[in-house]
């Protein structure tokens, strides 16, 4: 039965330039002089350092811990000796360097002990946490990691999981060749996340310019008996995004206000569904991948390469031209160039495309903007580019926000049509970081005031408890006051009551003393004891 299949607004169609690189089987690259293991290879936070320099590590020991929940853990790729860990060049287009693990191979390649994952006789949180620290991120470029893409939506009830083996951008070739020739190993890992997730229908999409991949995956699940579905869609950049993938295969539009796990679909990409089954199977955490070498080199194809080789040592098994004029990391639409040879292969990296002269003309003068629309005619997410670019250029931040530049997925569509060759995606990043970095000013100037609000509810509540602390000790002292005065009063009363005793007897006394005196002189023969007393 065919599926109907959805169309998404905008896209382009470029050359595709993947004949060169996937004519040979998948090569290994061998084992490199030295290993350079970045601890953050993932979306979130960077992995803790789990071991010392000078430590010998197993391949596939654990060399860095994850730091929460978005986050992911850093294996060594082979044994060897912990040479430092210290800060060198990131394989990102800033240049900038990051905390590493330097690990000198001892060419003996000795593994860990490994041991299969048992996921139908763990609990869901388990198995996520398991994914966590064997390292397991997304390996379709986001490197979003894998068991937060399965918790997040764990509270939803899926009704598709969606397998990406689209692989739309132009030279990128290493997904194309593994569905080729491991296609049962992606269907097992497939079956895990529908395991996981109970979705209704697991949906394998894939391009129709790979054709063997297709014949090949269509066999794996018909040998193993699943009952997924592989479909062909046509060939349109960016139909690989996630977004774009889901909307032509199951009809759902996501908002840009949700997620799709929200809408009941997740989408993983093959390689991470291959390096999931070999985790639960072999346990073997993520230390390679399929890296596609390509462009002006005498040796196109792809290779198995360690995480960590730097690339001076991968391009090398090309034999780049002497007319060699850059490396890209990733394929030309939303790739960056590599900051030096030095910087290592990660996780995120499906691409390394030697360029010359030919293949990248240097780019043509920038032109002002003719505002023609042709930009937002393929954007996939309906923006407005142009309107984007006055404003980013003009640091007009809060009117890109306006304009939903957070949707903008930096596909580069919109700069391969510019008639004005103006470099759009390079203004929309430079506004993202500024947006970002004022976001994190608010949120740090927010975290400043509550911390000062918060000091002086504090200051308050102690003077208070001091006030109150030092009535009670005022009472206290006036109540003792007051029983001091109680006594005094009466003792006062006492004398008082004892002083008019005394007067009222001296009365009496004197009373009948005058008694006494008056009967005597009204009879002188009466004795005084005859007088009464």
């Amino acid at each position: 039965m065919l599926r109907k299949l959805f169309r998404f607004k905008g896209g382009v169609e470029p050359v595709t330039h993947k004949s060169a690189s996937a004519q040979a089987p998948i090569g290994k690259h061998p084992l490199p002089s030295q290993l350079i293991l970045p601890l953050h290879q993932n979306v979130g936070a960077r992995a803790i350092p789990c071991v010392r320099v000078g430590e010998t590590v197993l391949k596939g020991q654990r060399i860095g811990a994850a730091d929460g929940w978005i986050s992911a853990a850093v294996h060594a790729p082979t044994s060897g000796k912990v040479l430092a860990i210290e800060d060198r060049l990131a394989t990102h287009p800033s240049g900038l360097s990051t905390l590493s693990v330097i690990i000198e191979p001892d060419g003996l390649d000795t593994w860990i002990e490994r041991r299969p994952l048992d996921y139908a006789t763990l609990a869901p949180d388990e198995v996520r946490k398991a994914l966590r620290d064997a390292g397991i991120v997304g390996l379709g470029g986001a490197v979003f990691p894998t068991h937060a893409k399965l918790s997040a939506a764990k509270s939803t009830a899926m009704e598709f999981v969606v397998i990406n083996g689209a692989e739309c951008e132009p030279f990128v070739t290493c997904d194309d060749l593994l569905m080729r020739e491991r296609a049962e190993d992606i269907v097992h890992g497939a079956s895990i996340f529908r395991d996981l997730l109970e979705p209704r229908r697991v949906l394998i999409g894939i391009e129709d310019n790979k054709p063997e991949a297709a014949v090949a995956m269509r066999r794996a699940v018909e040998t193993l008996g699943f009952d997924f579905e592989v479909v062909v869609v046509p060939t349109r950049y960016p139909t690989g995004a996630a977004k774009q993938l889901i909307r032509v295969l199951t009809g759902k539009e996501i908002p840009s206000t949700r997620r799709s796990p929200e809408m009941g679909v997740q989408c993983f990409n093959v390689g991470t569904a291959y390096s999931t089954w070999r985790f639960v199977a072999f346990g073997e955490p993520l230390i390679s991948r399929i890296v596609t070498l390509t462009g002006n080199v005498k040796i196109a194809g792809n290779w198995e390469t360690l995480i960590g080789t730097p690339f001076g040592e991968f391009v090398a098994i090309g034999c780049p031209k002497p007319d060699t004029g850059g490396f890209l990391m990733g394929g030309p639409m939303m790739g960056f160039e590599i900051p030096g040879l030095s910087a290592p292969v990660v996780k995120a990296c499906n691409c390394v495309i030697v360029a010359a002269t030919p293949l990248f003309p240097p780019p043509r003068p920038e032109m002002p903007c003719i505002r023609c629309g042709a930009c937002a005619h393929v954007c996939p997410h309906e923006l407005q580019p142009f309107e984007l670019y006055r404003f980013s250029r003009a640091k007009k931040f809060d009117k890109t926000i306006k304009l939903s530049i957070d949707e903008c997925i930096e596909c580069g569509c919109c700069a391969y049509v510019c008639p004005s060759r103006i470099p759009l995606v390079r203004y929309f990043r430079f506004a993202k970081s500024e947006i970002a970095a004022r976001r994190k000013e608010t949120e740090k100037a927010a975290a400043t005031r509550f911390r000062i609000e918060g000091r002086k509810k504090r200051d308050e509540r102690m003077k208070a408890e001091k006030a109150e602390r030092l009535q009670k000790a005022t009472a206290k002292t006036s109540g003792a006051g007051d029983a001091d005065a109680t006594k005094r009063a009466l003792i006062e009363a006492a004398v008082e009551r004892a002083r008019l005793q005394r007067e009222t007897q001296a009365a009496k006394n004197a009373e009948t003393a005058g008694n006494r005196e008056t009967a005597l002189e009204k009879n002188p023969a009466v004795r005084p004891n005859d007088v009464a007393g």
